[in-house]
């Protein structure tokens, strides 16, 4: 059975909220890089490296050189899409927060899949057209060219490429713990450099002095992005705001929030709806960093975030002690009242993914009856900071609801019905979608169903 609890505030009873979160002011000036933007740029690039590949190519009919010719273009595409891959992982607030974390982890996943397919079809083209080029079979021109210093350093780094792409697959990546599978994926690294040195000493690169700067540059580039957000930021964070834990509090079954205070937090511009990457360093939890939402904003230097256990991670939060020092690296994520488009919002949260819309339901700008949650769960035992839910939609004036039922259940609370019954001018709102994959992918294809537009769904995929 589906069972619901709703909840409508008085309208007339409290006085407005502010008209914008101090974090929003504070961020306004930073670049932000919009989705079509960094399209046309990352096509831009591959063009100028297929135009770099036809200003060289010597056109012939014989089958060598057609071989060679595919050969040399994959491998160059290869090499970009690489550059590309490490960029969209390096985490540069520009691009992070113009785009999203989930959306930028999808588009690397997928860019993964392409480079894997060009280095196998660089390797095949250059073996036959090698083959073709000395009159031997295919086993014979492998060893052969397996004794040049460059193709062995090539072949090693694709290896290594295939290791972390099948480490990456849906089916393998669940099975390994998270600590193995980030392991794995820093061998990405080292088959870069190892594709570097072959790339040197490839006739596309090395034939020209500008090509092989232009290409030591794009990699000099890339490098130093890397380092520096990944490497330097955190620590010159961590020597700044020295966050500690202060307090760990039970939430709901499973679930606990972490109450870490610093100093100087308001430097961080973090917005509510962004989340952080934090490494809390105890043994058993150092070694990685996951991201976690904040689960209220941020005030008198105090950041706060509630997890639900979910692997052996998340389970070892629930024993963490005041004093724990932590890093966090952030705030990233675009979930924010900039992707707002409408005078009515509409938010809909399922599990935990209700941390960022609790932030968002307390800070977005909106006027009596303007602002609606729907919050997704299992059972009532499972709502996570009902209180404070309730509480801000009485301070508010807002709607809280309630969608309690199993997921397996046979009436669907998500149903485009069930929303257009809920939100009955649903089309007219923005809606801010955040949860478990399978509740999100439901969510947006009801909101599609239901007419909304699909420039008005702003939604976070945790599954990333």
């Amino acid at each position: 059975m589906f069972g619901g609890v709703t909840i409508e505030a008085a309208i007339d009873e409290h006085p407005a909220m502010p008209a914008r979160h101090p974090a929003a002011d504070r961020a306004g000036d930073a670049p932000r890089i919009p989705p079509r933007v960094l399209r046309a740029a990352l096509l831009a690039g591959a063009t100028a490296v297929t135009l770099l590949w036809a200003a060289q190519l010597q056109p012939s009919a014989r089958l060598d050189a057609l071989f060679a010719g595919g050969a040399h273009l994959t491998g160059l595409l290869a090499g970009y899409g690489v550059l590309v891959m490490l960029f969209l992982m390096a985490r540069v607030p520009a691009v992070e927060h113009g785009i999203g974390a989930d959306r930028l982890a999808r588009r690397h996943g997928l860019g993964g899949r392409w480079v894997l397919t060009l280095c196998a079809a660089h390797a095949l083209l250059a073996l036959c057209g090698y083959a073709v080029h000395t009159d031997t079979d295919v086993i014979a021109a492998t060893r052969a060219l397996l004794g040049y210093p460059a193709l062995a350093a090539a072949t090693a780094g694709a290896l290594l490429l295939l290791v972390v792409g099948v480490s990456s697959a849906r089916a393998v990546r669940r099975r390994l713990p998270h600590e193995t599978w980030r392991s794995l994926h820093l061998l990405t690294y080292l088959a870069v450099a190892l594709g570097f040195v072959h790339q040197l000493a490839g006739p596309d690169v090395a034939s020209s002095a500008v090509v092989v700067w232009i290409w030591t540059m794009l990699h000099t580039t890339v490098a130093a992005l890397l380092i520096w957000y990944r490497l330097v930021v955190p620590v010159r964070q961590a020597l700044r705001h020295r966050l500690t834990v202060v307090e760990v509090r039970g939430e709901a079954r499973g679930v606990v929030s972490v109450v870490m205070r610093g100093t100087g937090l308001d430097a961080l511009c973090a917005e509510p709806g962004q989340f952080f990457r934090w490494r809390f360093l105890r043994a058993g939890l150092w070694r990685t960093a996951l991201p976690f939402s904040l689960s209220a904003p941020v005030r008198d230097d105090t950041l706060r975030i509630t997890v639900k256990a979910l692997g052996n991670h998340s389970r070892r939060i629930r024993r963490l002690r005041p004093g724990t020092r932590v890093l966090a690296t952030g705030p990233f994520g675009a979930l924010t009242a900039r992707r707002r488009t409408r005078r009515n919002v509409l938010l809909i949260a399922g599990g935990v993914g209700i941390t960022p819309m609790r932030t968002l339901f307390e800070t977005l700008p909106a006027g009596p009856g303007e602002l609606t949650l729907l919050y997704r769960a299992n059972s009532a035992d499972q709502l996570v900071l009902r209180s404070e839910l309730e509480s801000i939609a009485a301070a508010r004036r807002a709607r809280l609801h309630y969608l309690l039922g199993p997921s397996d259940g046979p009436y669907d609370p998500l149903a485009p019905h069930a929303l257009r019954d809920l939100v009955p001018s649903l089309t007219e709102h923005d809606v801010y979608v955040c949860g478990p994959p399978g509740m999100t992918k439901a969510a947006l294809s009801a909101l599609g169903r239901a007419g909304v537009a699909e420039d008005r769904i702003h939604a976070e995929d945790f599954a990333f």
